[in-house]
């Protein structure tokens, strides 16, 4: 499917959609707590519709009722040999330590760029602990493993992903002896882990860390069954964000002042802008009357790229982006992607191997570009469209259904002018 927006203002409420970050984790959670657990305000993405499906394969049993989960958590940790994560990179990573507790043969399974981004973290610990694998020589998809984690040390890098040190974090707890997460590098994207160790809390698994670069585990820990409601998502409230920094008149609901998620960040990237993101209640807005370059640290979140992207590209003066070699790992390679893309309609941006340069215009020009299948990619240009005179035509804009299925209806609900094709 393809997208066609003419410019026009934006303007009303917007409730933003649960966070898929939350969402994954309180599911997995949930699944593994013997007994019944209740998880409210979950929006069925196609990320997250794979996670439970995940964990349904090791045993859980999952009703959906409206936007509510109803989970009876199982310790089977085995019920079929195959897991297809489809296109989610936290499934597929959090649920193979998952599955390695119980070390009979199985199978991982994905597709579009998931095939392609990289497991070789865990690759090492199963080198380590002789567990076998393979994949095609080609891609990481599919992957057979047969062998089980075993309590112990394992090392890794903090600078990959954060997502395997979640993996662990999920399945260390359920052996029969205690284990060690030691970090050898510096830990980015610590408000993951920080959302982590929060819901394993809430679950009732205890862990401790010395600064982040030592995890303790204490075996032979069980999961507790618990109801949570998810909170929004600051990763998906990025895009409005900016949009009310170019000029659109939104009301964002469902949003917590006091959240752990490290997409929070936002706030203060909008603020470097030269934009003023205010909280009243469970609401947010932003408001500027012009934004100016800034310089971005993307190191903790990455996921905000493609939005600040845009609105650095609108914005008066210079901007700096740097550690943002992750963003390249990801559905698409969004540094790479974004550039083209936003230099079809007239932005100036320069990329190195982890930062971008960017030069603020004060308009860009409509024109024809690809989501390249990159749900954030498709939304950080839907907004774009609020500097333009001309109409966007957004190719494969599918894609966001991987993480906000609802997004165009929205859009549209706030004054976007749409032509679907």
């Amino acid at each position: 499917m393809n997208v066609t927006i003419f410019p026009k203002k934006l303007k009303g409420n917007v409730n933003i959609p649960p966070s898929k970050s939350l969402s994954h984790r309180a599911i997995i959670a949930a699944c593994l707590a013997e007994g019944e657990s209740i998880l409210s305000n979950v929006m069925f993405s196609k990320d997250i519709l794979a996670t439970i499906s995940g964990m349904e394969a090791l045993g859980a049993r999952v009703s959906i009722v409206g936007n509510t989960l109803r989970i009876q958590g199982s310790k089977v940790l085995r019920k079929e040999s195959e897991i297809h994560a489809n296109e989610s990179g936290s499934t597929l990573r959090f649920l193979i330590p998952i599955a390695l507790v119980n070390p009979e043969p199985i199978c991982f399974y994905g597709k579009n760029n998931l095939v392609n981004r990289p497991l070789d973290s865990y690759f090492t610990l199963f080198e380590a602990y002789n567990i076998s694998y393979h994949h095609p020589k080609e891609a990481y998809l599919p992957l057979s493993i047969k062998g089980g984690l075993q309590p112990g040390s394992y090392e890794v890098k903090g600078n990959i992903s954060s997502q395997f040190i979640t993996g662990l974090l999920f399945a260390l707890p359920l052996l029969d002896g205690n284990s060690k997460i030691i970090v050898t590098t510096p830990l980015e994207s610590k408000g993951y882990v920080d959302l982590t160790l929060d819901i394993l809390k809430k679950f009732g698994i205890q862990i401790t860390h010395k600064n982040y670069e030592e995890f303790y585990i204490l075996g032979n820990q069980s999961y507790k069954p618990y109801s949570y409601k998810i909170e929004g998502d600051y990763s998906q409230t990025a895009f409005f964000l900016t949009a009310g920094a170019m000029g659109a008149e939104l009301k964002l609901l469902g949003m917590s002042s006091c959240s752990y998620q490290g997409d929070k960040k936002i706030l203060k990237d909008m603020e470097a802008f030269g934009a003023k993101p205010i909280f009243t209640d469970m609401e947010l807005y932003c408001r500027a009357t012009k934004t100016n370059g800034a310089t971005i640290d993307f190191s903790q979140s990455p996921d905000l790229g493609p939005a600040l992207t845009v609105l650095a590209s609108v914005s008066e003066g210079e901007s700096h982006f740097i550690n943002a070699g992750r963003l390249r790992i990801k559905e698409c390679d969004r540094i790479t992607c974004m550039k083209d893309e936003l230099t079809k309609l007239g932005a100036q941006i320069e990329e190195t191997e982890d930062t971008m340069y960017i030069r603020g215009v004060s308009m860009l020009r409509g024109g024809i570009v690809d989501s390249h299948n990159d749900h954030r990619v498709a939304m950080a240009l839907a907004m774009a469209t609020l500097k333009m005179t001309e109409p966007l035509t957004i190719l494969n804009a599918e894609c966001v259904s991987k993480s906000y299925p609802e997004f165009w209806e929205i859009f549209e609900s706030i004054g976007g002018n749409i032509k679907y094709e």
